[in-house]
């Protein structure tokens, strides 16, 4: 493809090859889930989708070089929704990953140490500013790869002020950065290392502390909790998701990651937004997800990245009516990728997805799991204008080509950002 050219903010794009529309009227796959359109044109106005064109339609009679950008027959897609981050962190953890290369599990470099402890320690010795201006360099990373609306967690701070400090930077990067940011506490990661001996003592400080001050702040749209052996049990939980709901956050649920402790019921019962990781679920929780309506947000990168051999059955969620979502899990030791085309790879060869069905996911679910279906996550009249244009001809090519495919060009609300 030639270098794309036009305007910064066009008021129309042409020489559309396909677009791709992701759709749904209840937040499940449909048997065919992306609608098609060829060779069509798009008019924005005040940053959303003013009109789709028939196919085939003559260029609107008033398009001039100074208002319209020439797609020369891209493939565009939404821009996609990653509803799972980790971006609040300092250094990357590449020695960890020499260790596991060598035979150390992920669980024993935690245990000496490693893993989010090592994340903590880094994250509590750096300012604000330190953290923001990182958080900011990964957002803008994100947007180049095609991402226009980012869930983003703390999580490696673990005490009230690192946890507040490391929103506060998530809410200061977001601006510049263009990106949507649905800003999520995660103060529930692990115990830290002051609270080894006393978890529930911890648990009350995220509860009776943590949570009521980041709501208060506005600097959290959500609250999230790692259920796991390695982390939180069931009644832990609760505690924070009851003091979540109380502060008037959404709630969200990591669990069944590496075992199944019963996160899913609690995750039904308290109506969370979204239920993530799901590798060991069982296939009667399956079903009471699916029936609750609840997203999964679904994560392989972490399973392949730890070279785990169970990946989470998307292919028996979506079949059973699930709403489910692919997104990156970007953080430094367990998932450092920021490339959702490489999800939806892994997600067609090990979790049975077709190509729509990941590219649904990857834009449409997230949108679901985020609470946002309404605004973001297809291109449909009075969706914002948030797309990509790809040197493909079809969406196959984004999965297929793994490890290489990148948008050839960005538009966030209508504003070109990358290419």
């Amino acid at each position: 493809m030639t270098t794309l050219k036009g305007p910064a903010q066009p008021r129309y794009v042409t020489g559309i090859g396909t677009l791709a529309l992701p759709y749904s009227s209840s937040g499940r796959l449909p048997t065919c889930p992306i609608m098609l359109k060829r060779r069509v044109w798009l008019e924005i106005a005040a940053g959303r989708i003013a009109h789709i064109s028939a196919e085939d339609a003559n260029p609107p009679p008033d398009a001039v070089p100074d208002n319209t950008f020439d797609a020369q027959g891209s493939l565009i897609t939404p821009g996609f929704v990653d509803a799972h981050t980790h971006p609040a962190f300092v250094d990357c953890r590449s020695g960890e990953f020499v260790k596991r290369c060598r035979g150390e599990t992920y669980q024993q470099i935690a245990a000496a140490g490693g893993g989010i402890l090592s994340s903590m320690r880094a994250v509590r010795a750096a300012s604000e500013e330190e953290l923001t201006t990182l958080v900011e360099k990964r957002f803008r990373r994100f947007l180049e790869l095609g991402v226009t609306t980012i869930e983003a967690k703390s999580g490696y701070g673990l005490t009230v002020e690192d946890e507040l400090k490391s929103l506060r930077a998530i809410k200061k990067a977001a601006q510049p950065s263009g990106l949507d940011c649905c800003p999520t506490l995660l103060g529930a990661h692990t115990v830290p290392p002051e609270f080894v001996d006393k978890p529930d003592d911890y648990v009350k400080v995220v509860a009776d502390e943590m949570i009521p001050r980041a709501a208060k702040e506005g600097l959290a749209e959500a609250v999230d909790v790692f259920v796991e052996r390695s982390a939180f049990n069931v009644e832990q939980a609760r505690r924070v998701l009851e003091a979540g709901r109380s502060a008037g956050l959404k709630l969200r649920l990591h669990t069944d990651q590496f075992t199944s402790l019963g996160g899913v019921r609690l995750a039904v019962e308290y109506e969370v937004a979204s239920v993530d990781h799901c590798d060991y679920i069982s296939a009667v929780d399956i079903k009471l997800l699916a029936a609750a309506g609840i997203p999964i947000v679904l994560l392989p990168g972490a399973v392949f990245f730890l070279d785990q051999e169970r990946y989470a059955d998307a292919r028996q969620m979506v079949d059973s009516g699930c709403c489910i979502a692919l997104s990156t899990d970007f953080n430094p030791g367990s998932s450092p990728t920021q490339s959702l085309p490489l999800i939806m790879t892994l997600a067609c060869l090990k979790m049975r997805l077709t190509p729509a069905e990941a590219l649904w996911a990857a834009t449409l679910g997230g949108a679901y799991a985020l609470g946002r279906q309404s605004d973001v996550g297809t291109l449909f009249e009075d969706f914002q204008a948030d797309f990509c244009l790809w040197d493909a001809p079809e969406i196959d090519y984004i999965p297929y080509t793994f490890g290489d495919q990148r948008p050839a060009a960005v538009f966030k609300k209508g504003m070109r950002f990358a290419e």
